[in-house]
């Protein structure tokens, strides 16, 4: 090992490798003309799955007639309101209390139409 206080000459080492030291000659020529990408855009498609039909109306393109809407609702009784109707009959009230979840619109399910073509373009599900 090499001790730097010591006043011997370290080994040299020698290469056999010829392109070590050699000149790397000049670089490689990079071309100066700009180039222009073209970037298309393409509308995004819209699942309408995924869109959130609650109990208001909802702005969207009608699948069936391609025309831009504000949804018409209507309410229908659903799995929700029966399930209120059996847990009432269970708890004992009388046999005309329990029709009460079919007389109130807050137990019903919500379902959206096209206003030009009547068709369902939506549901909106109490209980899922």
């Amino acid at each position: 090992m090499y001790d730097p206080k010591s006043t011997e000459v370290p080994p040299t080492f020698t290469y056999n490798d010829p392109n070590i030291g050699a000149p790397l000659g000049p670089p490689p020529a990079y071309n100066t003309a700009t180039q222009s990408a073209v970037i298309i855009h393409n509308q995004p498609n819209v699942l309408y799955q995924t869109l959130i039909f609650g109990e208001t109306p909802v702005r969207m393109t009608c699948t069936s007639c391609r025309a831009d809407i504000l949804t018409n609702t209507h309410y229908e009784n659903g799995t929700f309101a029966w399930v209120a109707c059996i847990f009432l009959v269970f708890v004992g009230l009388s046999l005309f209390c329990c029709l009460i979840p079919f007389c109130v619109n807050s137990c019903k399910d919500v379902v959206h139409t096209c206003p030009n073509c009547r068709v369902t373009v939506g549901r909106y599900d109490r209980i899922q």
